[in-house]
């Protein structure tokens, strides 16, 4: 865990204990800043390596922490996503048990897929969520039932997520991506330390009474993907292939794929900075791609146990 990001973030106060449920990439990111800061922080994954420290909780299977483990939390962060139906797991396996606990703060990791296609335009968090994919449907059906659980709720609508190990980098590097160029397509992304950082910022805020419902975590500067890449192969030094047109391209992307590009929107973060006053550790994807690529490379030499 990098010193600069624990030093620029604050311990909850005493008496406060954090639950993760779903430690994986953004997860186990705010788990290892907490557990950093001195936080009391349980997390769970749903099949945790032999001494992790994460507990079991697989809501398929019914495993689960023992209810004496999870006695106590005041702050829970939920990133698990819907069901194959479209339920949260969380409130169907544990709803019961978390509306027992003293909690102050309730976050939940949604989407901004949320908000469909505009088309480019810009959304914030008072636009109306139009989604037009099916996955992102299934989102905002659980934050509508976070929404009705009358819990301390916060939904964090969340763009792609991106850090070390897990960035364009990789594929620029190894020759393998191939570029496609979408004429006024934008993407919108967010680092994961700053999806760490500001979760921790909002529990903050909430403690002194600002807590908007629904905050967007986004960078500053949505971004064609094409520039993305080209901005990687410059850190590299490396050539890029000839972008390829998305007309061209489309015929030979997965179901899944084509998806990604059926929505086109510049999302908003007016809320999360100017309205709640946090600072973005990495305003833009160069910043972020630049952290990436040093990590990364302190990884394979061997010495990033500090900055990991």
């Amino acid at each position: 865990m990098p010193e600069s990001l624990v030093n620029r973030c604050r311990p909850l106060p005493a008496g406060s204990k954090l639950c993760i449920l779903g430690a994986g990439f953004s997860g186990g990111r705010l788990a290892a800043l907490a557990a950093a800061l001195g936080i009391p922080v349980i997390s769970t994954r749903r099949e945790p390596a032999p001494g992790s420290g994460h507990l079991t909780f697989d809501s398929a299977s019914g495993q689960g922490p023992d209810p004496h483990q999870l006695e106590g939390v005041t702050h829970l962060l939920n990133t698990i996503p819907p069901d194959r139906d479209g339920n949260d797991p969380v409130l169907t396996t544990l709803g019961d048990q978390i509306k027992r606990w003293p909690l102050r703060w309730v976050g939940y990791l949604s989407t901004t897929g949320v908000y469909g296609n505009t088309d480019g335009a810009w959304v914030c968090e008072n636009d109306p969520p139009q989604p037009s994919q099916e996955r992102s449907r299934r989102r905002l059906a659980c934050e509508q039932e976070w929404q009705a659980s009358g819990l301390p709720l916060q939904i964090l609508r969340l763009p792609g997520i991106y850090g070390p190990g897990r960035s364009p980098l990789a594929a620029v590097k190894a020759g393998t991506l191939q570029p496609v160029d979408k004429p006024g397509q934008m993407f919108c992304r967010i680092h994961v330390d700053d999806v760490a950082a500001a979760a921790l910022h909002l529990m903050h805020c909430s403690a002194q009474g600002q807590h908007p419902e629904i905050v967007n975590v986004c960078d500053d500067e949505p971004a064609a993907s094409v520039s993305v890449h080209r901005y990687a192969a410059s850190l590299l030094n490396c050539e890029l292939p000839q972008p390829k047109a998305f007309a061209e391209a489309e015929a030979g992307m997965s179901a899944m794929a084509r998806s990604f590009w059926a929505d086109n929107r510049r999302v908003s973060n007016r809320r999360l900075r100017e309205d709640l006053g946090y600072e973005l550790i990495h305003p833009t994807y160069r910043s972020g791609l630049a952290q990436c690529l040093a990590v990364e490379t302190l990884r394979e030499s061997g010495t990033a146990s500090s900055q990991a």
